[in-house]
Formats: C-alpha cells, sequence, structure tokens
C-alpha cells in the first residue's frame, strides 16, 4: 500500500499527525518527524522541499522551537502538514519524505526543561489511603480536594520509550527490620499516566490562569513514572518522592498536539468541595480528556485505566503549579499522576493491583507483585476522534534490568 493510503481506521491518520523526532540508519542527524500511519514523514525536508514559511521550525533536531512558537503557529503547521499528506498536488513532492517506521531511530521529541508530576486520581489516592491507612476515617488526605497536589522531578531522566530502566538501588527499611539496608529495589513499580508538553514560557511571577492553558501547553503523551516503592516508603516523610522516583521517567516518541483531541474534550467528574477562585473552571470548556489506556507486562495486558475519571485536569495543574508565581519554559513536562479507575482491573500501578503485594497477579509466565528484572511493560491509549475514528496515542515500553 502507498504510504499516503493509510488503512481506513488506522489511528495515526492525517486525523492524527503526532509529532516526534527521529534519525535514518546510519546517521546521526535527528529531526522532526510527524507520523502517518506505519511510516514517518521528515517535516523539515518536506517544509524546506515545498518553500514553506514553517520550514525554520521543523527542520531542526528537537521540538522545542516549533513548542516555543506558540499556538497560533501550532495551528498553522498543522494545517499545512495536513495538506502535504491529504492533497494529491502535494505527493509527489512529499513521497520521498516519509519512511517506514521500522527503518528509523526515534528520540526524545524535545529538550525537557523542569518536570513535575501530579496526583490527581481519586481512586488512585482513595486505593493508596486505604493500604496505608486503613483505619484513617478518611482515605483521603485533607487537602486532596482542595488542590492538586504533586512533587518536583528530575528532567535528566526522563528518557524515550525503548529505552532500558535499570533497577535502582537505594536505602529501604520494612517495619519489622531493626534498622534499613542498602539495596536493589525489591518494590519496583510503574504509575500509568498522561504527560503535558509545555510550549509557550510565562513571566516569573505572573500565574497562568485556567482559561489560558490552551495558549501554553502543547500536546500530550503516554508517560510512566517508575517507582521504587521501598525506597520511597523510607524517604517520603516529610518531604516526599525523591530517589525513590528519580532514576527515570519514561514518556513516549510521539507527542500527540491538543488540536487533534477536541473530539476527546469532555467534563471532569462532579465536584464535591467549592474550589477556590484560581481553580474553579466552573463555565470554563472542558478540561477533560476521554483517553483509554491499556497497561501490558510481558505482552498480558493486566489494565485499562480510563483518563476520564481524574478529578483534577491539566488546566488546574497548571494553574496550581504556577499560582505562586513560578515560571513556565518550553519543555516543561507534567505528569498527570497515576491514572486509575473504580474497578480492580483499571488500576494503574502494581502497589493497587496486587494490593501492595498481597494480591499476586497472574501472567502467563508466572505471578507478580511487582517487577522482576527482564519483565517488559508497554503503555498504550486512543481517544475517540471525529466521526468513530481513534486517535492513537504512542506507546511507552521499558525493560527492566538488574542494576
Amino acid at each position: 500500500m502507498p504510504p499516503f493510503e493509510v488503512p481506513e481506521g488506522d489511528p495515526f491518520g492525517p486525523h492524527n499527525l503526532p509529532y516526534g523526532v527521529f534519525s535514518r540508519a546510519g546517521s546521526q542527524e535527528r529531526t522532526v518527524g510527524v507520523r502517518l500511519g506505519d511510516h514517518v514523514l521528515d517535516a523539515g525536508a518536506a517544509a524546506l522541499a515545498l518553500g514553506s514559511p514553517y520550514a525554520a521550525l521543523l527542520a531542526r533536531p528537537t521540538l522545542n522551537p516549533l513548542l516555543a512558537a506558540g499556538r497560533t503557529a501550532w495551528s498553522d503547521v498543522r494545517r499545512a502538514l495536513t495538506a502535504w499528506v491529504t492533497v494529491p498536488a502535494h505527493q509527489e513532492t512529499v513521497a520521498p519524505f516519509l519512511h517506514p517506521l521500522s527503518s528509523v531511530t526515534l528520540h526524545l521529541p524535545f529538550e525537557v526543561a523542569d518536570y513535575v508530576d501530579f496526583y490527581a486520581s481519586e481512586n488512585h489516592a482513595r486505593n493508596v489511603g486505604r493500604i496505608f491507612r486503613p483505619d484513617a476515617e478518611d482515605s483521603l488526605t485533607p487537602n486532596w480536594k482542595h488542590l492538586p497536589i504533586g512533587y518536583h522531578g528530575r528532567s535528566g531522566t526522563v528518557v524515550v520509550s525503548g529505552t532500558d530502566v535499570v533497577r535502582p538501588s537505594g536505602q529501604r527499611k520494612a517495619p519489622s527490620d531493626p534498622a534499613p539496608v542498602f539495596g536493589p529495589s525489591i518494590r519496583l513499580d510503574i504509575e500509568a499516566e498522561v504527560g503535558f508538553v509545555v510550549g509557550v514560557p510565562s513571566r516569573l511571577g505572573q500565574p497562568v490562569a485556567l482559561a489560558d492553558f490552551r495558549e501554553h501547553v502543547f500536546g500530550l503523551c503516554l508517560l510512566n513514572d517508575w517507582s521504587a516503592r521501598d525506597i520511597q516508603a523510607w524517604e517520603y516523610v516529610p518531604l516526599g518522592p525523591f530517589l525513590g522516583k528519580s532514576f527515570a521517567t519514561s514518556v513516549s516518541a510521539w507527542i500527540t498536539p491538543l488540536d487533534a483531541l477536541e473530539d476527546a474534550r469532555l467534563a471532569p467528574p462532579r465536584r464535591t468541595h467549592p474550589l477556590l477562585p484560581y481553580l474553579d473552571d466552573t463555565g470554563e470548556d472542558p478540561g477533560g480528556y476521554d483517553l483509554r489506556i491499556s497497561v501490558a507486562i510481558n505482552g498480558h495486558v493486566v489494565s485499562q485505566p480510563p483518563f476520564s475519571t481524574m478529578y483534577w485536569t491539566a488546566a488546574q495543574q497548571l494553574a496550581h503549579m504556577t499560582v505562586n508565581g513560578a515560571s513556565l519554559r518550553t519543555g516543561d513536562l507534567y505528569g498527570s499522576g497515576t491514572v486509575s479507575g473504580p474497578e480492580p482491573a483499571q488500576r494503574g500501578s502494581l502497589l493497587e493491583l496486587s494490593w501492595n503485594g498481597r494480591e499476586p497477579i497472574e501472567l502467563p509466565d508466572g505471578k507478580r507483585t511487582f517487577l522482576e528484572d527482564g519483565d517488559v511493560v508497554t503503555l498504550s491509549a486512543w481517544a475517540p476522534g471525529a466521526g468513530g475514528v481513534r486517535v492513537g496515542l504512542g506507546e511507552v515500553t521499558g525493560r527492566i534490568v538488574a542494576g
């Protein structure tokens, strides 16, 4: 089948066109690419060949110049790319710049500036509360319904899908141990999340309002916030996650622009507590997204978390992240926090799926409570598009290797 003729129903058809960065076999040169079916378009080369004014944004080794260009440029470039791959008059010029995905290497698509991770799923937060505070009157902490809880992560360890994850070592101490010990994590976990990529920066001292979310955020991707639960449990009091989280965060090689997800927008769940004005999205555009996520271990699906159930939206997270005057930078990445639905088969972490190791998961190759060396974890997802078509999100895969 010619590369322009994407099969009907393909989730990476011209209605999607996510952005990435790739290099060709035998070359170290990286360039911006756009996925079309099982091919990738060298967007910079196509722009140069067509005399496009957007070549300066696309003929680059990273997405950051495009991210910084702003919403008008994002929309204009998307319209141009759609025409280049759908209008027959362009096909002869563009065809030489379409390469099979199997023949290229995909790279981290943007230079990550800062990384923040949130805790926005009520189902996940309640599960964690029931696991660790079973006698508490409320499984949520008192602040949970009033603000999106988050922590600052380590941008330098954000890696692209397909990168091996080395099992981290650190201090751990079980409640029954007399003293901490040092060694490889024995409770290595996943967190199925969605990451949001910031394009346009903001000025120090100026908060970003809810209504300005789409002026700053370019798109989203799947994200796996790997977690060493035993290291995390010993270190997190009183300042929160540190070494148990900072060793690796995996993201998709493809960034889906928000404009490709218009038909997946929906209202978030009903809020049960009054919100302070800067977080009150009553009357705002729908802030939720209908994303259907699957989590597989060694090719076996263990969970299907629905992003539609997330209590706090990406717009609220951005507003809260900047309300103290903290500035945004091009390439900032923030994660939604673990996505978990109300049903046991919709939990987005092994901590929940195995109920802290007490209920092992059955896999074709044996039982699991937490990850073993050699395990391969894959997150995939899709969103509803216009006319019933699916919009695919690039998958995130990581293999655990011994440290």
